[in-house]
Order: structure tokens, then sequence, then C-alpha cells
């Protein structure tokens, strides 16, 4: 039985490999445009409303939980030291927490 062989394509060896980098390379150049740090606001409703609601009664609700938690594990007669430390842990950060971060964040961008 005969097999049945194609021609095959007339081209250069490598320029596919480079047209596979250079098209995306090219596309992407063409529509990249400049960014300016700190000048988007696109971010500033929603980084605005987290810090609130962690600052404000949601940190509280979060530490309480988690106070909550710690106590429930010390009824049930077993004790560890992660059941005071993880609630102290979570109170300080969540209020100390966020205004450390946001200050980090403002002073390196």
């Amino acid at each position: 039985m005969q097999s049945l062989t194609l021609p095959r394509r007339a081209s250069v060896k490598g320029l596919g490999k480079t047209l596979n980098i250079a098209i995306p390379v090219a596309v992407a150049a063409l529509a990249a445009s400049a960014a300016y740090a700190g000048a988007d606001t696109t971010f500033t409703p929603a980084l605005t409303k987290f810090t609130d609601f962690l600052e404000g009664s949601g940190g509280k609700i979060i530490t309480v939980l988690s106070l909550a938690g710690g106590l429930i594990g010390l009824a049930s007669g077993r004790f560890s030291l992660g059941q005071v430390a993880v609630p102290v842990g979570v109170g300080i950060g969540v209020g100390t927490g966020v205004p450390i971060v946001t200050s980090v964040v403002t002073a390196v961008i």
C-alpha cells in the first residue's frame, strides 16, 4: 500500500517561532498606555468602604466572634494558648493593622 505524503510548506527556519513571540509583543506595545502611580482612583470607593468596615462595626464584630470562639474552646475543657492568642491577635490586627497597611502602601506609592 502506498502512503500519501503531503508537501512541506516552504518557510524560513525559526521564523514561525519568532512571529509567535513578536506579534503579541507588538500588539501589547501598541495597546499599552502610560501608568501613573497614585493617579488612578478606580478602587478608591471600594478601599474606603472596606477600610471603614474594618475600622468600624465590622472589625468589632470580627473581634467579638473570634473571642467567642476562644471562649467556647475554653468552656469545652481544653485549654491552649491559641484560644487566647488568636482573638487578641485578631483584635490588634483589625484595630491597628488597617491604618498601618494603608500608610505603608500610601508611602510606597
